[in-house]
């Protein structure tokens, strides 16, 4: 059960707006929805520690830092991604809900073009940040870094995903980005 939020004081779930949409409407054109484009889709979470340092993961299949989180699976949405990859590379279920940055990246090499976004993941209390340990083994390790010394460990682009979703704490409101530029 998939539990999207509260409707007059009642939990409503995915089936239940599902159902409540009635019948799907029909293809005007046969065939068009499967030639439709599809996109990749990813949630993270920026994570600091009490001094305001970024948590970063340390993935041993690729060279970069990266933000907790990953790519949504099929009719899973961003955010339940992001808290599904939260739980799987650091063990922790935080209360991860609101939006800093929608970044659209474009097409690069084998890969297509998608929308990430990255959450608020809040701040750990110090004895959580002392004790957290990856949890997955596509992980080697955990760092927390102030924004400017992870800059030269990050891809460009998610330097850039990272400062938006900073200036968005900052001005406390979130920011529409193409390829880690705000828009």
């Amino acid at each position: 059960m998939t539990l999207l939020g509260v409707q007059y004081g009642k939990a409503v779930t995915l089936a239940e707006d599902l159902l409540a949409e009635g019948e799907p409407e029909r293809e005007f054109n046969p065939g068009i929805a499967g030639r439709l484009p599809r996109k990749r889709v990813a949630g993270g979470a920026l994570i600091r520690d009490p001094a305001g340092r970024v948590l970063f993961v340390v993935p041993g299949y690729k060279p970069f830092l990266d933000i907790p989180g990953g790519v949504a699976d099929a009719g899973e949405s961003p955010l339940a991604a992001c808290r599904r990859e939260i739980r799987e590379e650091i063990g922790l279920d935080l209360p991860v809900r609101r939006l800093l940055v929608v970044d659209w990246i474009p097409a690069h090499g084998v890969w297509p073009d998608g929308i990430m976004f990255i959450f608020d993941g809040g701040q750990l209390d110090e004895d959580q940040a002392v004790a957290l340990k990856p949890t997955d083994d596509e992980l080697k390790g955990l760092r927390f870094l102030a924004y400017d010394d992870a800059v030269p460990l990050l891809r460009p682009s998610m330097a850039r995903r990272v400062q938006a979703a900073l200036d968005a704490l900052d001005d406390d409101h979130p920011h529409y980005a193409e390829f880690g530029r705000s828009q």
